[in-house]
C-alpha cells in the first residue's frame, strides 16, 4: 500500500484467463445492485449498496488474461463528511503468470490512508478482493455477501 493507494495481492492456482473471467463477473463477488455491462471496454455500471454506497464506474483498459481497470466517474458514501471521495479514483486488477499459477494485483489509487473512509472502505475491498473474488476463483462460488459467511 502506498500513503494514496490500498494494494491487495494474491496468488491462485487458475490461468490468467480464469482470473480475468473473474474479475469481468463482478456480480459473482461484489454485492449490492449492479446495472450496466462489468466486461465491455467503454461501458459504465453502476455500484449500489442500499442508501450506503453508490459508484460508477467506467471500463478504462481490458487486456484480456492481463488486466482490467476502471476509472469512478461518480461516487456517494453517505458515512463520510465528503461523500464523493472515491469521485475520480481509479481501480485497478493486474494479472500475472507466476510460477505457481497467477497473481492478483488489485489496487485503489485514490484510496487514501488520510481519507474518512479509508479504515471501512479498505476492509470491505479485503473482503472483496481476498475473500470473495479469490473464492469466485479457487472453487467457483464467489462471497459477495459477508452476512451469509458468518451464518455459515
Amino acid at each position: 500500500m502506498t500513503d494514496n493507494s490500498l494494494t491487495i495481492a494474491f496468488t491462485v492456482n487458475r490461468t490468467p484467463s480464469q482470473v480475468f473471467d473473474a474479475i469481468t463477473d463482478v456480480r459473482s463477488w461484489w454485492s449490492g445492485d449492479i446495472t450496466g455491462p462489468t466486461d465491455e471496454l467503454g461501458a459504465e455500471f453502476t455500484y449500489r449498496y442500499a442508501d450506503v454506497h453508490r459508484s460508477t464506474q467506467r471500463i478504462t483498459e481490458l487486456i484480456p488474461g492481463k488486466r482490467v481497470a476502471w476509472h469512478v466517474v461518480d461516487g456517494y458514501l453517505n458515512f463520510v463528511e465528503d461523500p464523493t471521495e472515491w469521485t475520480g479514483t481509479d481501480i485497478t486488477f493486474d494479472v500475472t503468470p507466476v510460477a505457481d499459477g497467477t497473481e492478483v494485483r488489485f489496487t485503489h489509487i485514490g484510496l487514501a490512508a488520510d481519507q474518512e473512509c479509508f479504515e471501512s472502505c479498505s476492509s470491505a475491498w479485503r473482503y472483496y478482493i481476498a475473500t470473495s473474488l479469490r473464492s469466485l476463483i479457487n472453487e467457483g462460488p464467489g462471497r459477495p455477501n459477508p452476512e451469509q459467511e458468518q451464518a455459515s
